[in-house]
């Protein structure tokens, strides 16, 4: 067996990942700049949201849960791994013509099932005249998101993931371009997403075929490989979908509040950069890794990989939790406090943004069991942990609103988030040792929090000493720029004489591109 190198898949996938999350940071500082919280933009959010959640469904929670293991095994063992390809392409096409005929046809129903609080004003109408521009735009990623898997599983991640990069690029140039030459902002942005979900099948199509894999579209048939593949993906879809799921339940609670749901996709959007840099990147390349190692009886390897991706996963994610809770107010001011977006929304997001961050941990470990279960092909398990998570988040949504209000789906989110690890590690006792962290990981994970903690208080010390350089506009850009260099420095450094990791094992690893 021919092993993907994790740590150079995790740091190539990482890497496009953050140019990603970068310019959908600008992205998003063009829309709350231009278009600021407000009725349209929640309109916007609620259009955009939809394409977005049936995507979760449809391209990554069915395809890379479902699709990939079996693709990566088939692809091990040399048996006709392009005909499953090819045969899973004709059937994806045809059940994504379906769903888009019946959003196109049902998308006043649709707008209302996901934000009820808009009937009666301006948004309804304007949500349900932008979805039928951008729901297309689910065809176009559902069929990226296979070819992308294709990829993946054959171990080539880097245009897979550089894709998400040009949908940003086009969107921050069509708001600039209607800016500058005039007309509506939100409709160059609007019209712009379904061009930009064209040049995305294009890119990992091509990289397909350059990989030797030619998929041409053809007609359906539903042979046994592919019944075992709907049977397969369709729990894995609602599981991998969950967190779409429960941020349309937090848009549906928050949807009768004045700019509450534009100031929550901000929020979900800034804690999505580490959540999208380190837990997509790791899910992405541990869930094809693991798949090989278990079909080829290599256990000690899979466990291996598993420990090492949970520390990878840690030393990234609980430092940004850290940092989400200590300085929430400069980080969402220099990042969007200009043009139509002023103080009070600053205020507002910036304590989402912290509730958020409590359970970013749980989002990043989601990504890292639950490919434990999709390589062995249960996708059943994840899917009843979905479901109790799922419930968990209704009701602490619903049922905390009348209390604080408009935060509580974030403070939903994050709880349901924590019930979904608790599951996935109670369920996977019975999968034997490749499924718990070994003597290394248990070593260094406490060291990391211990890292971040030191973090943490010399980050709140520096806003406590220098915080009043957030108020002056020259001077604030710089300010968090030394609090994230200090922050960064501080975290390291402790972690280094803590023991929590060594960083020439990173310079090593990168050398042989293997494990760390």
């Amino acid at each position: 067996m021919k092993p993907i190198k994790l740590l150079s898949g995790f740091l190539t996938v990482g890497f496009w990942t953050l140019a990603s999350r970068i310019l959908g940071f600008a992205r998003e500082i063009l829309l709350t700049a231009y278009v600021g919280p407000g009725p349209v933009m929640d309109a916007f959010v609620a259009a955009f949201r939809l394409p977005n959640m049936f995507r979760r469904f449809f391209a990554e929670g069915a395809f890379n849960a479902a699709f990939v293991p079996m693709f990566a095994k088939k692809f091990e063992a040399g048996d006709d791994a392009q005909g499953f390809a090819q045969s899973a392409l004709n059937l994806l096409l045809t059940a994504v013509l379906v769903l888009v005929g019946f959003g196109m046809v049902f998308m006043p129903a649709l707008v209302w099932a996901t934000a009820s609080g808009f009937s009666g004003d301006m948004r309804f109408d304007m949500t349900v005249g932008f979805g039928y521009i951008m729901f297309p735009y689910i065809l176009l990623m559902s069929l990226a998101a296979l070819f992308s898997g294709v990829l993946n599983a054959t171990g080539r991640f880097a245009a897979a993931a550089a894709a998400p990069v040009l949908l940003n690029i086009f969107a921050c140039s069509a708001m600039v371009a209607g800016a500058v030459l005039g007309g509506e902002v939100i409709i160059w942005l609007v019209w712009t997403i379904p061009v930009a979900g064209v040049a995305q099948l294009a890119l990992v199509w091509g990289a397909a075929e350059r990989a030797g894999i030619r998929l041409r579209i053809g007609r359906p048939r539903l042979t046994q490989e592919m019944r075992n593949l709907v049977r397969v993906a369709v729990p894995a879809a609602l599981a991998m979908g969950v967190t779409q799921i429960n941020l349309v339940v937090g848009q549906l609670v928050a949807s009768d509040i004045e700019n509450a749901v534009s100031w929550l996709f901000v929020a979900d959007r800034l804690y999505q950069l580490p959540l999208g840099v380190v837990g997509i990147a790791v899910g992405i390349v541990l869930l094809p890794d693991l798949s090989r190692r278990l079909r080829a009886g290599d256990d000690t390897g899979a466990r291996d990989a598993f420990s090492r991706a949970g520390e990878f996963s840690l030393m990234l994610t609980i430092p940004s939790t850290v940092a989400f809770l200590v300085m929430p107010i400069p980080l969402v001011s220099v990042l969007y406090e200009r043009g139509a977006t002023g103080p009070e929304d600053v205020t507002a997001i910036a304590l989402a943004v912290a509730v958020y961050g409590v359970g970013l941990p749980s989002f990043v470990l989601h990504k890292l069991l639950q490919p434990l279960y999709f390589a062995r092909e249960d996708t059943k398990s994840p899917f009843r942990f979905a479901l109790v998570a799922m419930v968990v988040n209704a009701a602490l949504a619903f049922g905390l609103k009348p209390v604080v209000g408009w935060i509580a789906p974030a403070v939903a989110a994050s709880a349901a988030g924590w019930v979904m690890v608790a599951l996935l590690i109670f369920g996977a006792r019975g999968m034997g040792e490749v499924a718990r962290f070994d003597a290394r990981f248990h070593r260094r994970v406490w060291r990391i929090v211990a890292a971040s903690a030191v973090m943490g208080v010399v980050l709140l010390a520096l806003v406590s000493t220098f915080g009043w350089l957030f108020t002056l506009p020259s001077w604030r850009y710089l300010a968090l720029l030394g609090l994230i260099i200090l922050g960064a420095i501080s975290y390291f450094g402790a972690g280094q004489l803590l023991g929590a990791f060594k960083l020439g094992e990173f310079k090593r690893a990168m050398r042989r591109g293997g494990h760390t």
